[in-house]
């Protein structure tokens, strides 16, 4: 939890080892002090939960979620994305550097205090709810479809929300499953009977299931899968800017798996 600019709180990590904590900050051991000075230098680095956060980047992971939406944007495949950003709450973004800039830094996050300073740099019309900072994507995607936008994306954690806006909106919505470490086995299976694009993060439940069920896989550290043509279409077009070829091979896992 952070308050004013600060850490008020850190509960005990579910995982001992993340390979990307290690790769880009050196993170062999994930213990309560670590995650405490990890957001420590995302506040004091970009601003993050605070009305100074920063909000473009450039890509930062391969196939990051933001970095295959921003990409998707750019490339025509959606016109724009509904996603969670801190000090905003549930927010329509066409700006392939916003997308990347919010969705890129922030891991999951479960409730947001709306500041002005990021409101106006979202643009106040384009957030859920910008009185309360509210999370809810559902009506997110009926804000963007109000706003006149049709290929959307979202980003999702729930198999409930998911099949909830698959039934209302149909199969033009491409919907990212993101932060999936401990959803159960019936969840994985609901995640990968209705999104498109599903990451495995440290979920022993996706990781078993998904290699079996889904259409192309990328990834060697925290693997990404298609589970549909348009999840597909996404991750081949990612694929064919960067240069790279699909690879799940690596026994450099998330410990424990849950």
């Amino acid at each position: 939890m952070i308050e004013d600019g600060r850490v008020a709180e850190v509960g005990t990590p579910l995982l001992d080892y993340c390979p990307l904590f290690m790769k880009h900050r050196g993170i062999t051991e994930i213990t309560s002090d670590v995650v405490n000075k990890n957001i420590h230098f995302r506040i004091a680095d970009f601003g993050m939960c605070t009305p100074r956060r920063q909000l473009r980047m450039r890509d930062f992971l391969t196939f990051g979620t933001s970095e295959l939406m921003a990409m998707a944007i750019s490339e025509g495949i959606l016109d724009s994305v509904v996603m969670v950003c801190d000090g905003a709450g549930t927010v329509v973004i066409t700006d392939p550097s916003l997308v990347q800039g919010i969705g890129g830094r922030m891991s999951g996050i479960i409730q947001t205090t709306p500041y002005p300073e990021i409101l106006d740099s979202v643009g106040r019309g384009r957030v859920l709810d910008p009185e309360t900072g509210k999370i809810d994507q559902f009506n997110g995607v009926k804000l963007a479809k109000g706003l006149g936008f049709e290929r959307i994306g979202v980003t999702l954690v729930s198999a409930e929300e998911a099949e909830t806006i698959r039934r209302r909106f149909g199969d033009d919505i491409a919907l990212f499953a993101v932060h999936t470490t401990g959803v159960t086995e019936n969840e994985a299976r609901r995640l990968l009977d209705t999104c498109d694009i599903i990451t495995a993060c440290a979920s022993k439940w996706i990781r078993q299931m998904a290699p079996e069920r889904s259409l192309l896989s990328v990834g060697n550290k925290i693997p990404v899968y298609a589970a549909t043509e348009l999840g597909k279409k996404i991750l081949e077009r990612r694929l064919s800017i960067i240069g790279a070829n699909e690879s799940i091979d690596s026994d450099d896992l998330p410990r424990p798996l849950v």
